[in-house]
């Protein structure tokens, strides 16, 4: 039983979060986190944005991603505090925990996939498949899957530029500092993984549903 001085902010952390959009925000952090682990990680393809920066301080510094996901994201929710609302942030705060638990559970296990080195076409695609679907099914609950969002939106009210934009050059500007310790074979497959998971989260997040499970939500 919640304690009383608990109950208040409890009842407003939870406000507008149905027992639905928890299962697929977690479900979504899984398979996401499983991707990167036992794909991107594995192979040495990377992403854009935070996930991409991720990989990099993980490879230069030996950082673990269960340690700096909730960092970064901390610090680009920080810079966009005024541009977000309240409830983006408190769905965004259950996704970003979500994500950095699921990595520190697979970082305990060997790789639980085939290695795919020598096919780095096919991992960029399997990578973008997981992260897409996986993503987007955070972003159809109105969070994000990492800091990515938050950065964007901060990046489109300074310059002024469009939102698309704003994420074309953070996932540009990662994958060229990422040419430090990724051959340009495989940056390429990262763009190919980034454009695919783009293509999937899109999809997902604006996929219509049948009549009855829209209300239901």
């Amino acid at each position: 039983m919640i304690p009383e001085i608990l109950a208040g902010p409890v009842r407003k952390l939870t406000e507008g979060l149905t027992w639905k959009k928890i299962l697929c925000i977690v479900l979504g952090a899984a398979i996401t986190t499983f991707g990167i682990h036992n794909i991107h990680q594995q192979v040495g393809i990377t992403e854009g944005g935070i996930m991409g920066l991720m990989l990099l301080l993980h490879h230069w510094f030996g950082l673990s991603p269960a340690l700096l996901t909730p960092l970064l994201d901390a610090l680009c929710y920080l810079l966009a505090f005024k541009c977000l609302g309240g409830q983006f942030l408190k769905i965004s705060v259950l996704s970003t925990g979500s994500v950095a638990l699921f990595y520190k559970l697979w970082e305990q296990f060997p790789n639980m996939l085939p290695d795919l080195s020598r096919w780095p076409l096919l991992a960029a695609l399997a990578g973008g498949v997981f992260v897409g679907v996986g993503v987007g099914l955070i972003v159809r609950q109105g969070g994000s899957a990492g800091g990515d969002d938050a950065l964007a939106l901060t990046i489109s009210r300074v310059t002024h530029w469009r939102l698309s934009r704003a994420y074309l050059f953070t996932d540009l500007t990662v994958l060229a500092l990422s040419l430090t310790y990724i051959p340009v074979g495989r940056i390429a497959c990262s763009l190919v993984t980034v454009t695919l998971s783009s293509f999937l989260i899109d999809r997902i997040q604006t996929a219509a549903l049948p009549r009855r499970a829209a209300e239901a939500e």
